[in-house]
């Protein structure tokens, strides 16, 4: 009997399909409780303000108040502070926060500033938000991800470290980069709860969030990849990919820069098996990408093909009921 579900969540894929998950299990399980890790490795100062971009997008999704047209954000925003912001110079024009957007971005400064960890301000947060799941950040710690580029960009040097959030949202994962850079996850732990909620779980799901600087990073902090593979639950996966394009975002730029293919099959073996010393007991591929499945099963992973497209609330419950039942089915 599944009672516990833990999901580690980026941000737009994870919170569509925790979305999903909640829908399902509030007709098929309703008992059935969920927590979710979340990346913080995208979290950054801006303005003066701790800016938690997956956090916020799986606490807005979960709790109605997200952008549905952009996947982040609040909808019907206005930028009149931003615009000011600019005005004095200040700020990144390529990075405009929504004034609904800052008071989430305030109120968690003032907590933190005020000796709150990071996950006692998230807790307060979602006491607004209701996001029927509890959200767990991945860690308490500061961990924010950086791109070494492999070229001169704007006043950028060959070599330069800039923040993930630059690449990504700036430069569109454009230009083309050496690595990336976890400043602070070498002394991260993880957030109070996060080991147990894994090792408590009676199923760990991996949904379709980018595998290299999402679930990638959550799963490199010290502590939390041995609770995965020591875990009594069944590990599964979501594919990210489907036939050979990453389903949202510019995953296959992330993968192709640490040499891993942009393809369900890959990203699975990236993953690893848990009885290789890997992560995955299971993966769902997209049904176009069947041809994957022996190849992935020949790795001991188990593996089905079903249809993966999250285009509303009813198919991500579709698909996270395929993952509660290959759990289910593998031993």
């Amino acid at each position: 009997m599944i009672g516990n579900i833990t999901v580690l969540a980026g941000g737009i894929g994870g919170a569509r399909f925790t979305r999903g998950l909640l829908h399902h299990l509030s007709a098929a399980r309703p008992e059935a409780s969920v927590t979710v890790v979340v990346n913080t490795g995208d979290d950054m100062w801006l303005d003066g303000l701790r800016i938690c971009p997956d956090l916020d997008t799986v606490m807005y999704t979960l709790g109605g108040g997200i952008n549905e047209e952009q996947g982040w954000g609040r909808p019907e925003e206005s930028r009149r502070t931003s615009a000011e912001i600019a005005a004095y110079g200040r700020g990144w024009s390529w990075f405009t926060l929504g004034d609904l957007d800052l008071a989430t971005h305030i109120v968690r400064t003032d907590l933190l500033r005020n000796g709150s960890t990071l996950s006692e301000a998230t807790e307060v947060l979602c006491r607004r938000w209701q996001p029927g799941a509890r959200l767990l950040p991945m860690s308490d710690d500061p961990v924010e991800t950086y791109a070494r580029l492999a070229m001169d960009a704007d006043e950028h040097r060959a070599g330069d470290l800039i923040h993930f959030e630059e690449w990504w949202v700036r430069y569109r994962a454009a230009v083309p980069v050496t690595e990336f850079v976890p400043v602070g996850l070498a002394a991260a732990g993880p957030a109070p709860g996060v080991v147990d909620a894994i090792e408590g779980a009676d199923l760990v799901i991996l949904p379709p969030s980018n595998p290299v600087v999402s679930i990638g990073t959550i799963v490199a902090v010290p502590g939390i990849a041995e609770a995965l593979r020591g875990t009594s639950a069944r590990v599964v996966g979501v594919s990210p990919i489907i036939a050979g394009a990453a389903v949202r975002g510019m995953a296959d730029a992330c993968l192709s820069t640490i040499g891993v293919e942009t393809s369900a099959a890959a990203v699975g073996l990236h993953y690893g098996s848990r009885k290789s010393g890997g992560l995955l007991d299971a993966w769902l591929v997209d049904e176009t990408d069947a041809a994957a499945v022996p190849v992935l099963e020949a790795a001991g992973i188990r593996s089905a093909a079903v249809p993966l497209w999250m285009r509303d609330v009813p198919s991500s419950a579709a698909i996270a009921a395929e993952a509660l039942a290959i759990a289910a089915a593998t031993g």
